[in-house]
């Protein structure tokens, strides 16, 4: 019955208690079920050696009773034959035996009672087992989003406070200090962006106009 006690502490105790205190999770949760699957292997074992002791007492009730029918038998046969001496001494016999088939009688229904509640613990843990089985691959889903949202957070907390952002609102500080410099230096040169637009589109439009005459007059002479 110890083992059975052994592996049903294994099967009770917080698997996320544990979790909590290992250093790696995954392998600690791996590790359990390793340690439940021998623990099993070992109940199942002991049953089996129980079984195995029914049997042999079993065969040991059929040879006592076999024995007990056969003095009985040869006590009557001497009765008829008239010797009533050899008859005694079968009946010494007969009841040696029948005290073994009490003893063996005995033995099996203790052992039946015995067996009934190991199989029906066997049965229970190995439910357990294969619950415990069910929940290691949530376990450790769990640990790594755990974990996937550990860092995360760390990166997120790690990007803040390294100013990140500050750095930025530097930089674009400068950029627009640059721009107000550019913009202030057309306003001392006197010259009107827009205007300088307006005289780059007149250039175009004059150097289109005469374009198109001459190969007018190209045109003409042909």
């Amino acid at each position: 019955m110890v083992i059975f006690k052994r592996l049903a502490d294994v099967l009770k105790a917080n698997i996320n208690d544990l979790i909590d205190k290992a250093e790696d999770p995954e392998k600690m949760v791996k590790q359990i079920i390793i340690d439940m699957e021998e623990q099993f292997q070992r109940a199942v074992q002991g049953l089996g050696s129980v079984m195995a002791s029914e049997r042999q007492i079993e065969k040991q009730l059929e040879e006592a009773l076999g024995q007990s029918s056969t003095w009985e038998r040869r006590s009557k046969d001497a009765l008829k034959e008239g010797d009533e001496e050899l008859a005694k001494q079968a009946i010494d016999n007969k009841l040696e035996a029948d005290a073994r088939v009490a003893k063996y009688e005995k033995m099996n229904k203790e052992i039946n009672g015995q067996l009934g509640t190991l199989r029906a613990q066997v049965e229970i843990l190995k439910s357990k087992l294969v619950e415990a089985r069910n929940r290691q691959s949530m376990l450790i889903a769990r640990d790594k989003v755990a974990d996937a949202r550990k860092e995360v957070f760390s990166a997120v907390g790690d990007l803040d406070s390294s100013g990140a952002f500050a750095k930025m609102d530097k930089m674009e500080k400068k950029i627009a200090e640059k721009e107000a410099q550019a913009d202030a230096a057309f306003e001392v040169s006197g010259i009107d962006p827009s205007k300088i637009d307006l005289f780059e589109e007149k250039e175009r439009k004059k150097a289109a106009d005469d374009e198109l005459a001459r190969l007018k007059e190209e045109i003409s002479k042909e």
